[in-house]
């Protein structure tokens, strides 16, 4: 059964500690898959996991170069941007089989492409948004 976990989030200051449940949630899992509508936060939340990783990199939306990478104490860190991603061949183009195989955290916006490749652990990540309000929903499979 998978496990679960929900937080409202009622201040952009929040997501420090936000961000910090997840990965303590997540134990050992290094690939998560963030669901939200446009605009909802994923990038600044997925900032705040880096963070919390002990990244001091400049972070950026991924939205053109479609990967960014980043580094930390614990390691590469994958952050994806799959929104302008089509087609499966697509994510085989960019190689997608080895960032998900090497052992390294990966972030991933607008996975529904991606969900049926990836066979290790993972967290399933989704916010919904009333307002200001954010609710993230985590759910590790």
């Amino acid at each position: 059964m998978p496990e679960e976990l929900s937080i409202i989030c009622s201040e952009l200051n929040q997501l420090p500690v936000v961000a910090e449940k997840l990965l303590a949630f997540a134990g050992d899992c290094k690939v998560f898959l963030l669901n939200a509508q446009m605009g909802a936060g994923k990038t600044t939340f997925i900032k705040h996991l880096c963070k919390q990783l002990g990244s001091t990199d400049d972070f950026s939306s991924p939205s053109f170069s479609i990967v960014n990478e980043y580094h930390s104490p614990k390691g590469k860190i994958y952050h994806f941007d799959l929104y302008r991603i089509k087609t499966t061949e697509e994510l085989f183009d960019i190689g997608v089989e080895d960032y998900l195989d090497s052992g390294a955290f990966c972030f991933i916006e607008w996975p529904a492409l991606i969900e049926d490749l990836i066979n290790v652990q993972h967290s399933r990540v989704n916010i919904t948004c009333e307002g200001q309000v954010r609710h993230f929903h985590f759910r590790n499979l």
